[in-house]
């Protein structure tokens, strides 16, 4: 059986990780557009052209014969 002791200090601990919990959304920051955030991030490196060129390359294999008319 919980004494008046007990039940006060389970309820001060308790208290104490409620009010923890509280502050920790007001700790992480907030990302509101991620996306603007990595938006020409990898623009200076060397590979990303080199990159880019492959992906276009890549896709262009992949399309049927006869929409070269279609491609961008």
């Amino acid at each position: 059986m919980l004494t008046n002791n007990n039940l006060e200090q389970r309820l001060a601990a308790l208290e104490a990780e409620v009010a923890d919990l509280k502050r920790r959304p007001a700790a992480i920051p907030r990302i509101d557009d991620w996306l603007e955030q990595i938006t020409g991030s990898v623009k200076d490196v060397e590979a990303f052209e080199e990159i880019l060129r492959l992906g276009r390359e890549l896709r262009e294999a992949d399309r049927p014969r006869g929409d070269e008319e279609a491609a961008p």
